[in-house]
């Protein structure tokens, strides 16, 4: 028998079409429902969608954001050095720290910093102290709180990128006469940001969503923004819509930039870089189109 005599049968997938149409029947009844029931109020989520309230509310998010994620990155990389420094003494007053602020929970962190002046009325040395109240007002304790707490898991996401590079290249150079803080700094960083960086990005995510709790401070961010709106006008629906699509917004915009970031940093494993999402779906569509049988 000839190759030309086979005849080839896709191979049928019932079960595929059988999820696809359930899948459709709950997205489009999610979608009528949103629809058409009023109680969601669109017009007042489209009314305060761009209000000068919300939209600084979420700059603040964002400030928030950046400077905690700084922060705990740069408390990171020097507690995850730290853990891994040959003094016992340095090591375990790293792993100390981790463990007492991976330990707590954020919001008590957030209460407990907003009331350090029941604990130190002034801070400062000597002549040059300060009003607790004055010093650590409620942004620079919700700073506080959301920065050191993400140190103290940035810290172990850069450990485990740094023990992730083969040993071998510290000894090489400390072979070539470098200290144990320029390998770090020019061998072992460089290579570890692979392993760094997927986490790290999840990690910036989950932090613009961890700042909604600083309105219990009575920060300004998002959030706050909205209930202080709400609290005025009783639309409380509208008013948190108007907020979840803000931080829907913001993440989807974070994740493809982490997508990119990912991307570059793995060139070193891959010669080819890996497909955008766009780029996915076009190859899908055409892999599908070029297959005889496929949306069978």
């Amino acid at each position: 028998m000839r190759a030309d005599d086979i005849k080839a049968i896709p191979a049928r997938h019932p079960g595929r079409w059988l999820a696809a149409a359930v899948v459709c029947v709950l997205a489009l009844s999610l979608a009528v429902s949103f629809t058409t029931n009023p109680r969601f109020e669109w017009a007042v989520v489209g009314r305060y969608f761009f209000s000068a309230r919300v939209l600084s509310g979420l700059l603040l998010t964002v400030e928030l954001t950046t400077v905690s994620m700084l922060i705990g990155i740069a408390l990171g990389v020097l507690l995850a050095v730290m853990r891994l420094s040959p003094n016992p003494l340095v090591s375990a007053s790293s792993r100390v720290y981790i463990w007492l602020f991976r330990g707590t929970p954020v919001l008590v962190q957030i209460l407990f910093w907003y009331n350090i002046s029941a604990l130190y009325p002034r801070i400062g040395l000597g002549a040059w102290s300060f009003n607790a109240n004055h010093v650590i007002t409620p942004f620079i304790a919700a700073v506080l709180a959301l920065g050191l707490n993400e140190g103290a898991y940035m810290a172990e996401i850069v450990r485990a990128g740094i023990v992730s590079v083969d040993e071998g290249q510290s000894e090489a150079g400390a072979a070539l006469g470098m200290s144990r803080l320029l390998i770090m700094r020019r061998i072992v960083l460089p290579q570890a940001m692979r392993v760094i960086v997927p986490p790290t990005g999840n990690e910036v995510i989950s932090m613009l969503k961890t700042t909604s709790l600083v309105s219990v401070v009575a920060v300004t961010d998002l959030l706050y923004s909205v209930q202080l709106i709400y609290a005025a006008n009783y639309r409380t629906i509208p008013l948190l819509l108007v907020a979840s699509i803000w931080y829907l917004l913001v993440t989807t915009l974070l994740s493809t930039g982490q997508f990119y970031i990912e991307r570059h940093f793995g060139r070193s494993v891959s010669r080819r870089a890996a497909p955008g999402p766009w780029q996915r779906l076009r190859q899908a569509v055409g892999a599908a189109r070029a297959t005889p049988g496929a949306w069978r």
